[in-house]
């Protein structure tokens, strides 16, 4: 059964970048209804929703329907959860303290499901700390705030105030429809390749994406768990509600899960950290100097030997096995030798597999079985190895909502 989504529409300029996420939400199969506010419709026609959502958007309370339900109440009652955005000051006072005085607050008061508030304002509407209070009594009610970014708005002002990137929207709707079965848990994940300089130019490093570590905080998140990406350089848009640690080399990872293994319950370390760095730095451009080129390298430490020599007796620990042959034979070597708990490996060569891709074929290593999967998405790989964790927690009698 399609999940329904109910957008509100606020009088902001903001408003018409909705008409986008509505269509990503339409295209993702989700029964989407809009209502708009009176004002709201001054930027953005309504005609426009009811082209993309094939349903009327509602505009007023009164307004006569062949049908005799009470809509505002019907609405609220079908809606799996609920997005205002942009959400102005006004309604936003409104929600606040309760007022229902057109159709998109008088639904709001009678919704019963998640409510997430994306604002978009002047910034000095938004700092203002009249709307700051109102937004707290909001997050005092459990309704959820997507905060605004920074940055020049439309009225030409710079500062905090403009629409959250739709991503973030998106992915906030996700994870306020998905089951939270990782609820109360704390992750840690890293992501992407580390990089090696040798001069202020150049540098060793690798082809990895961070594609995979990233779905997997971003499903993680949406499972509920508390979750912290310790990332290598990539392109990539962070993760939504995701507490994210940028490094650059080996060393930098390696510090930065040290200290934030102790306190995690789940470790997946998916990045492709470097085996080497140039034993010496050169502060200066190597000049080319002939037709070859030497550099020795040291050894970087092995982060996931550090985790499973230093694991505590609640936490899973999952590494990634890249291989190139022999894939079985080297990743349950590998599992056992790091004292993993499982180890997603995969082969460069299969087609779907490897670096940069949005796919993945992946042979799921525990100690005693493995499992090959099909070839998958990187989102739906990333499920489907939080539930193998999920279900190892259980055998372990760790508690997992």
């Amino acid at each position: 059964m399609k999940k329904h989504i109910l957008i509100g529409i606020t009088g902001s300029i903001a408003a018409f970048k909705i008409a986008q996420l509505v269509s990503d939400l339409v295209k993702l199969d989700y029964h989407v209804d809009v209502i708009m506010t009176k004002n709201a419709t001054q930027f953005i026609a309504p005609m426009t929703f009811e082209t993309l959502t094939k349903h009327k958007v509602y505009v007023d309370t009164f307004e006569r329907e062949e049908t005799f339900d009470v809509k505002h109440i019907s609405l609220a009652k079908q809606a799996d959860v609920v997005l205002v955005a942009p959400a102005s000051a006004n309604v936003i006072a409104k929600m606040a303290h309760g007022l229902a005085d057109d159709m998109l607050t008088s639904t709001l008061l009678a919704c019963t499901c998640p409510i997430l508030v994306a604002p978009a304002m002047n910034v000095h509407m938004y700092e203002n700390p009249v709307t700051q209070r109102n937004i707290t009594l909001l997050k005092e009610l459990k309704i959820q705030i997507i905060e605004p970014t920074t940055g020049r708005l439309a009225c030409g002002d710079q500062g905090n105030g403009k629409l959250a990137p739709l991503p973030d929207l998106l992915q906030a709707i996700e994870i306020a429809l998905s089951d939270k079965p990782l609820l109360g848990k704390k992750v840690l994940i890293s992501a992407g390749p580390t990089i090696e300089s040798i001069d202020p130019v150049r540098f060793i490093s690798n082809h990895s994406s961070g594609k995979m570590g990233y779905h997997l905080a971003q499903q993680a998140k949406a499972m509920g768990a508390d979750v912290t990406l310790v990332s290598g350089p990539v392109s990539l848009e962070a993760p939504y509600g995701v507490h994210i640690i940028d490094v650059t080399s080996a060393l930098d990872m390696f510090e930065a899960i040290k200290k934030q293994a102790p306190q995690q319950d789940i470790i997946i370390k998916a990045a492709a950290v470097g085996d080497y760095r140039p034993t010496i730095y050169t502060t200066e451009k190597i000049k080319k100097k002939g037709e070859t080129l030497s550099i020795e390298c040291t050894q970087n430490p092995d982060i996931l030997a550090y985790l499973g020599e230093h694991k505590k007796d609640h936490q899973i620990l999952c590494g990634f096995a890249m291989e190139t042959e022999n894939l079985l034979e080297h990743a349950t070597q590998k599992l056992k030798d790091k004292h993993c708990d499982l180890l997603i490996a995969n082969n460069l060569f299969e087609e779907g597999a490897g670096f940069l891709k949005d796919t993945n074929v992946v042979t799921i290593i525990k100690k005693d079985s493995y499992q090959k999967l099909p070839m998958l998405s990187k989102k739906e790989l990333s499920r489907s190895i939080l539930y193998e964790i999920i279900a190892l927690m259980e055998e372990k009698n760790v508690s997992c909502h």
